[in-house]
């Protein structure tokens, strides 16, 4: 004995043909999407991944290069930055910055001074005042990343918000005693 058909006859495809079709149909969108896109054509323009990534490495590089002006000023604070100071720069190394392996020395004349080092504020006087400048240094630094991993893809929104809870955490060592 055969069994009667649906009274309700399908039309069109079955739910098995449609979820075997779907990771086909993703898979050839997403390889035919980045064709359409106007400013991928010649390269022309980084990114904005780019453009955050490069961003980030220049924020760490100048951090780096304000730890250098404070161990500059300050020498007694060297052995305490240092760890600090090494962070930052794998931290722009992460970023796709290049390196600074050491602190550099400051300019010996006052007419040698780099673009960067006009651009830094002057390192105050006594120590306690320093940490503190180089704290919020961290803390706003850390905000601004925490910030743009928003808008960020992925694996760069992960690597920001690891650097920034790494300068929450370089603020808070900064201010303790």
């Amino acid at each position: 004995m055969s069994f009667p058909l649906s009274p309700r006859a399908r039309s069109g495809p079955r739910r098995r043909s449609l979820l075997a079709a779907a990771p086909a149909a993703l898979l050839v969108a997403g390889c035919s999407a980045g064709s359409d896109d106007p400013g991928a054509s010649g390269g022309s323009r980084p990114s904005a991944a780019d453009r955050a990534r490069a961003r980030a490495a220049r924020d760490s590089r100048e951090l780096a290069e304000r730890y250098d002006a404070v161990v500059a000023a300050h020498p007694k604070l060297a052995e305490r930055l240092r760890p600090l100071r090494a962070e930052v720069v794998r931290h722009a190394e992460a970023f796709g910055g290049t390196a600074e392996p050491s602190p550099s020395p400051p300019p010996s004349g006052p007419g040698s001074p780099s673009a960067s080092a006009l651009a830094m504020p002057a390192v105050p006087a006594k120590e306690k005042d320093a940490l503190a400048g180089l704290a919020a240094a961290e803390r706003e630094l850390a905000d601004r990343r925490a910030k743009a991993l928003l808008d960020a893809p992925g694996e760069l929104a992960r690597l920001l918000a690891s650097v920034a809870a790494a300068g929450a955490a370089h603020a808070y060592l900064l201010t303790e005693a």
